[in-house]
């Protein structure tokens, strides 16, 4: 019994660490990604700045979390598609092209999010 929950530990802080692997993969490497994180910590400023509300700190958090998520998958994707077809092909052309419309729903809803968020805000500090 000792040695199964071990095992099931070991095998948990092993998929972390692959985990934390991932996102320096991902932050160092990536351009989509080092912009959407930079801008997330920006926004997260912002957030210090305009004393925005518990609520709102958590509606900002996950829309910045499902962007770099929508994000990471988006470039997942290019990555099997292009290990397996490298050449140009119309199909695998379509699903590159579906999965950053992924990421780009996610970057459009937070950018809506953002203004409801902050407009208000920016505007009252303006009256």
């Amino acid at each position: 019994m000792g040695k199964t929950k071990s095992g099931f530990v070991k095998r948990r802080l092993k998929g972390i660490t692959y985990s934390f692997k991932g996102i320096l993969i991902l932050i160092t490497t990536e351009d989509s990604i080092k912009a959407q994180f930079f801008i997330g910590l920006f926004i997260t400023v912002f957030g210090f700045i305009f004393n925005i509300s518990a609520i709102e700190w958590m509606i900002q958090l996950t829309i910045i979390g499902v962007v770099l998520v929508a994000e990471a998958l988006n470039t997942a994707v290019e990555k099997i598609a292009d290990f397996i077809h490298p050449e140009y092909h119309n199909k695998i052309g379509v699903i590159k092209d579906v999965a950053a419309g992924a990421a780009g729903f996610a970057a459009i809803i937070s950018i809506i999010i953002g203004c409801i968020i902050y407009i208000p805000k920016i505007m009252n500090l303006l009256s």
